[in-house]
């Protein structure tokens, strides 16, 4: 469900507070005279999209200046700490004056936007954009640490600009927004848009109102494909660099995702923290794997389901302190599983994943994946996991330690299954698939013995996994 634009009111010629260019309220006629209210110009804020949520960036306006509003329409899309998210209006109106473009970046609760109520207002509601003096953060710096110049209102006439001052305005220009005309894309297009290389003020949208939408970008790249030369065995490491999009000796800051993780791992340090590994044979789970894998089943999801059921039988390890001074039992368990991301990282939740059957466990995880990859997760579907797991065993890697996320009791780190010569309990040397776990804990609520038996619980379930298909 996307969320809706917080507005406030404006005073206007209309409303109670008068300034010297004010006309007089409107009087209504009764016993006693007294001044009509009426709400014309609104502002529009940033608004909160997760409780952790400081600043927003704006990824594109779906909407233009001068275009009329309906309630419930979608208006912007705002890049939260963790997603892309359509953002809608309360009101009917017209959507005035744009105060933060495409790219920039505004405080929650700061004015991004004006809205006038008709259209004879538009130009009043220009007017006090651009006499507002308290503008809202500009753009974010180009990758080079130049000043950027003074950004134009939209509606003053075009000035003339030091060429140095123009190279830095088109380096932090949006994508979508090419030549002073607004160019509307959705987040996923343009992530496309940027991984093929392709201009978006070249391609056609198909999408309501002429939005660009994903096939349209894949379509376009498919039209201009052309046999690239062999690429040479060796390459130095700017070339390697330059074909990654990255700039050497740059200094880039951090996305409002990679701002909000690291404001997180600075929160973990506060935390005393332990760990616990273990080593769990995974050849019946493997074995099970195999055989309901062509049923959509994903390793995943088997193993959150088996940390679920773990969890019912150890409840300590399912819950969290915030506080310091207390911790709460979680009624429900929810597992969060970290995915890596263009830009940072991100943990969708399987919500009661105990009581979910695995089948549309994995079904459900696939699509979590999606909407994380296309940075279109609500909050609830990334901020509500009572206990974490993260798996790098994929990559080959056989053990790791995880950081604890700041309110949760536990993380769990899933290294490699590999196959590991072992003695068997007659004495024979043996064959077995194995993998490593280590648990990172909040020693203030969990101690040493319930990460221990927690684990030998978790341990049987995997090599009996007769319950997980249930």
């Amino acid at each position: 469900m996307a969320h809706l634009l917080n507005t406030s009111f404006l005073p206007s010629s209309q409303t109670l507070r008068r300034s010297p260019s004010s006309s007089a309220p409107a009087l209504i006629s009764g016993r006693r005279s007294r001044l009509q209210v009426q709400a014309k110009i609104r502002e529009i804020f940033m608004p909160a999209l997760s409780s952790t949520m400081t600043e927003g960036k704006i990824v594109s306006w779906v909407k233009s200046e001068g275009d009329k509003l309906a309630k419930g329409e979608s208006v912007v899309v705002v890049e939260s700490d963790k997603a892309d998210m359509d953002v809608e209006t309360f009101y009917d109106g017209y959507l005035a004056s744009i105060m933060v473009e495409e790219g920039g970046v505004a405080a929650v609760g700061s004015a991004i936007a004006l809205l006038a109520e008709t259209e004879e207002e538009i130009a009043e509601a220009k007017a006090k954009a651009s006499s507002s003096s308290a503008a809202p953060t500009v753009a974010p710096a180009a990758a080079t640490p130049e000043p950027q110049p003074e950004k134009i209102p939209d509606n003053v006439g075009p000035a003339v600009v030091p060429k140095a001052a123009a190279v830095a305005a088109v380096s932090s220009t949006h994508p979508a927004s090419e030549g002073g005309k607004r160019i509307v894309a959705s987040p996923y297009a343009k992530k496309l848009a940027k991984e093929l290389k392709v201009d978006l003020g070249a391609v056609v949208g198909t999408g309501p109102l002429g939005r660009i939408v994903a096939k349209d970008v894949e379509g376009f790249a498919a039209q201009v494909t052309e046999v690239a030369p062999e690429p040479s065995v060796r390459k130095s490491a700017s070339a390697a660099a330059a074909e990654a999009g990255i700039e050497l000796g740059t200094v880039v800051p951090f996305t409002t995702m990679q701002g909000a993780v690291s404001r997180n791992m600075l929160e973990s340090l506060s935390v005393p923290t332990f760990r616990v590994g273990y080593t769990i044979t995974t050849d019946a789970l493997d074995a099970l794997y195999k055989k309901i894998k062509s049923k959509g089943v994903t390793m995943t999801a088997l193993l959150a389901k088996a940390t679920a059921l773990a969890l019912v039988k150890h409840p300590v390890v399912n819950s969290g302190c915030r506080d310091g001074k207390s911790f709460t039992y979680n009624s429900s368990i929810n597992i969060a599983v970290a995915v890596a991301i263009d830009g940072g990282l991100i943990t969708p939740v399987l919500q009661d994943a105990d009581k979910v059957d695995i089948y549309s466990l994995s079904r459900k995880w696939k699509e979590l994946v999606d909407k994380a990859r296309a940075k279109q997760l609500q909050p609830h579907e990334y901020n509500t996991g009572t206990f974490t797991v993260s798996n790098l065993g994929m990559f080959g890697v056989d053990r790791f330690d995880a950081i604890l996320p700041p309110g949760t009791g536990a993380i769990m780190a899933v290294g490699a299954s590999q196959p590991t010569v072992v003695g068997t309990k007659d004495g024979r040397i043996g064959r077995k698939n194995q993998m490593q776990v280590n648990v990172t804990a909040d020693h203030r609520i969990i101690y040493g013995a319930d990460l221990a038996s927690f684990l030998q619980t978790l341990a049987k379930i995997i090599e009996d996994p007769k319950d997980l298909t249930f």
